[in-house]
């Protein structure tokens, strides 16, 4: 029983081979066919593999040949920039610091450096600030900055201030003027008609030189320091104002006030000029005196016929002449008392002779006289 089912398990194996190969016999010969080739029937024990026969389809149409489009150069990438480098540590520009800092900001720094104002001293309460701009200095920063970027570490690097001497020195004399005060002698006013002192004033004179000097060296080492400017001192003629006696003229009114130590003394009538010779106002003094005169006849018209007059009791200028630094004029005596209170003179300034006597022992050389129109 159980040989029996043994056979039949082969016999059923050999035909299922035998069937697979029928197959692939059959589809081998169908692919032959297809490509129109004849095959000779022989039998093979192995099947080669076969290639795809080339096909025949014809090409596709193309369209007729055009002018190629311009071609453009594939784009290229510009080469990387090089960051430029900094300045070398430790040095300075001008007396900045520039040193470890790229080119940009070193450049800001020094402008602004430069920018700075002057500040000029001319007293604890005056102080002037200009800038460099304003006399003329400028400066080539880019060159400096040139120069420290192939300094060695350290150095020091000229600022390069070019600075117009001429605008230096305009500007100099400009304070000056400014600046500048002459000396005040020692001097009497009048308050009304009452004399009064003024003491003398010490002036001063810019010195230019060491103040160009001064402003040029601080543009170029770019310094920004105060710079303190110097005076020579001008001294007075005259220090001191003795107010010991003085003489007023009220050449209107016609009187004379004498004052000793800025009191008034005394007071006298007199006779000043005519319309014609009048007396000139302003500030004089006396600069001659003399005892029992001689009469000269000025250079006038009105005395051209006449001659001199020795001292006596006919002299136009009485016993006592007292000359003003205003030329032929004087205070004098005269005989001729009724001109008194009147302008009767030629110029001069006629008293009594008792009153001019009395006048003459009191005054001296360098008393002040006033003529005002009052």
């Amino acid at each position: 029983m159980r040989s029996g089912a043994r056979v039949a398990g082969f016999g059923l194996l050999a035909a299922c081979a035998c069937a697979g190969f029928a197959t692939a016999f059959s589809l081998s010969s169908t692919a032959g066919a297809e490509t129109g080739t004849t095959t000779t029937s022989q039998p093979t024990t192995t099947l080669q593999p076969t290639e795809p026969p080339p096909t025949t389809e014809p090409p596709p149409t193309q369209p007729p040949p055009t002018e190629p489009p311009p071609t453009k150069p594939p784009p290229t990438k510009p080469p990387p920039t090089s960051r430029p480098a900094p300045i070398p540590f430790g040095v300075t520009i001008g007396g900045v610091k520039v040193g470890g800092l790229m080119p940009g900001r070193a450049t800001t720094l020094v402008q602004r450096s430069f920018a700075r104002p002057l500040v000029l001293v001319a007293s604890e309460a005056r102080r002037l600030r200009v800038e460099p701009r304003t006399i003329g200095a400028t400066v080539d920063v880019p060159k400096a900055i040139r120069r420290a970027r192939l300094a060695r570490p350290g150095a020091s690097i000229p600022l390069g201030v070019a600075v117009r001497q001429p605008r230096v020195a305009g500007y100099v004399d400009r304070l000056g003027r400014q600046f500048d005060l002459e000396p005040v002698d020692a001097h009497l006013v009048l308050d009304g008609v009452k004399p009064r002192a003024v003491p003398s004033r010490e002036g001063r004179l810019l010195r230019r030189l060491p103040a160009r000097r001064e402003i040029r060296k601080a543009l170029v080492l770019n310094t920004r320091a105060p710079i303190q400017l110097r005076f020579a001192t001008l001294k007075p003629k005259v220090v001191t104002a003795e107010l010991d006696q003085a003489i007023v003229i009220l050449r209107t009114s016609n009187r004379l006030l004498f004052f000793n130590d800025a009191k008034l003394v005394r007071w006298f009538g007199i006779a000043t000029g005519q319309a014609r010779y009048p007396t000139p106002l302003g500030e004089y003094e006396i600069v001659n005196m003399q005892r029992n005169p001689w009469w000269y006849p000025p250079p006038s018209p009105w005395a051209a016929e006449s001659d001199p007059v020795p001292p006596g009791p006919g002299n136009p200028l009485g016993t006592r002449w007292m000359g003003l630094s205003a030329p032929y004029v004087g205070i004098h005596g005269t005989p001729d008392a009724a001109s008194i209170g009147y302008s009767a003179s030629h110029g001069c300034i006629r008293m009594r002779i008792e009153d001019a006597e009395w006048l003459f022992r009191r005054v001296k050389i360098g008393t002040p006289v006033f003529i005002i129109a009052r």
